[in-house]
């Protein structure tokens, strides 16, 4: 079956692909396959019903419940499952907004979210609501004291807690500790950063915080909203009493026990992955300055993720480069994979300050836990030539403008 799904997609490759796309999507672990493949061939009961063959399926679900909340430092009846981020954070931002409408009708986001979050703040100005755009600095970063600006009115601030283009890791706990002296609940979107680094639910202080399990090793198609016992919260998908009441529909249940397994052994692993894929990053970054002196890193300065470096070679427009990558047998990214062909800047680098000359430029290398240093310097090489074909494509009068 993967044999013929290559030959759909692209036809018959004699090269190995070098996958530096993890950010976008990371293959699914082992375990959690087989865990899917058991929930569909045995788990065939709706979890709701209340003979024994449902309450299997209910069991398999609570466990993954148990498997999650684990991963993120959260209790179980915290876990609201999904169906990935894009509908975690509309359900985290929006419901949060609606329950709180009594207070006011002002939401906060910072400038460098991810598409998702962008979009469930347009559906609230729809809506009638105000939504206020919090600056990062050239860094990537929220400055806290920013927050002090912010109106009385503002109910709901959405920050992610790592940025999926730079990986620049935000201020997420001082962030929150400043939104709550305000009456600010936060909303935080962790989708790439859990399995990466480690995340404290409660130490962050945060309301609402979102994963989706294909960032970690799980299946498109499913995620996790987890909401703070107590915080106000109106649910999206309504009619019946799914999740405690805050997302109706029938669970997907072969999803949701393949993202439990995914959260479990991405927790177990941290600790070992954390800093090897930190070493990895070294390398990648010392490699790529050796042969490309002229390459500018964004979010340098900052935390960021371990597996994640964002790059302009200045003169090698993104879509062209990618493509010289490719052809090398090199997946990459332009940033947001939601984005990738397109020759405007990324939103984040513009919201960072980059010119826009640097911008179209942006690369985005995100490894994994099947990342070794071989392919690590296989890169490397594949970027250095792949930098020249680039620039000379660039530099031809049939190029693209």
């Amino acid at each position: 079956m993967r044999d013929r799904f290559r030959e759909r997609s692209s036809g018959p490759r004699e090269t190995h692909l070098i996958y530096f796309d993890h950010n976008a999507s990371t293959p699914v672990r082992p375990e959690a396959a087989e865990a899917i493949r058991d929930a569909l061939a045995e788990l065939h009961a709706n979890p709701s019903s209340m003979h024994r063959e449902g309450q299997r399926a209910r069991a398999a679900i609570e466990r993954a419940r148990d498997q999650v909340a684990g991963l993120v430092g959260a209790r179980p009846d915290e876990i609201v499952f999904t169906s990935g981020g894009t509908e975690g954070d509309h359900m985290g931002l929006i419901g949060a907004a609606l329950a709180l409408d009594p207070r006011g009708r002002r939401v906060a986001i910072s400038a460098v979210e991810h598409h998702a979050v962008h979009g469930a703040a347009d559906l609230l100005s729809r809506l009638g609501f105000e939504v206020e755009h919090v600056l990062v600095g050239p860094d990537g970063a929220v400055a806290p004291a920013s927050l002090d600006a912010l109106p009385e009115d503002t109910t709901v601030l959405s920050v992610m807690l790592a940025n999926n283009e730079t990986g620049v890791i935000q201020p997420v706990t001082e962030l929150a500790r400043r939104a709550r002296a305000k009456g600010i609940r936060v909303h935080c979107d962790a989708v790439q950063a859990a399995g990466k680094i480690p995340i404290d639910f409660e130490g962050l202080g945060v309301d609402y915080l979102v994963i989706s399990a294909h960032k970690l090793g799980g299946p498109k198609g499913v995620g996790a909203l987890v909401v703070r016992r107590g915080a106000p919260f109106e649910p999206l998908f309504r009619g019946s009493a799914h999740e405690r009441g805050r997302r109706g529909g029938t669970e997907n249940l072969p999803g949701i026990v393949g993202l439990g397994e995914a959260a479990e052994h991405a927790a177990r692993e941290l600790a070992r992955e954390n800093p090897r894929l930190l070493e990895l990053r070294g390398r990648l970054e010392r490699g790529i300055r050796a042969a490309l002196p002229d390459v500018v890193y964004h979010g340098e300065t900052s935390p960021r993720l371990p597996n994640t470096l964002n790059l302009s070679v200045p003169g090698a427009r993104s879509d062209h480069l990618l493509m010289a990558l490719d052809a090398r047998g090199v997946a990459a990214s332009a940033g947001a994979a939601c984005a990738s062909g397109a020759v405007e800047p990324s939103p984040v680098l513009t919201a960072m300050g980059i010119p826009r000359a640097v911008a179209i430029c942006a690369l985005r290398l995100s490894m994994g836990r099947t990342t070794t240093p071989a392919e690590v310097d296989a890169v490397v090489a594949a970027l250095a030539d792949g930098a020249r074909a680039a620039r000379g494509a660039g530099a031809a009068p049939a190029a693209l403008s």
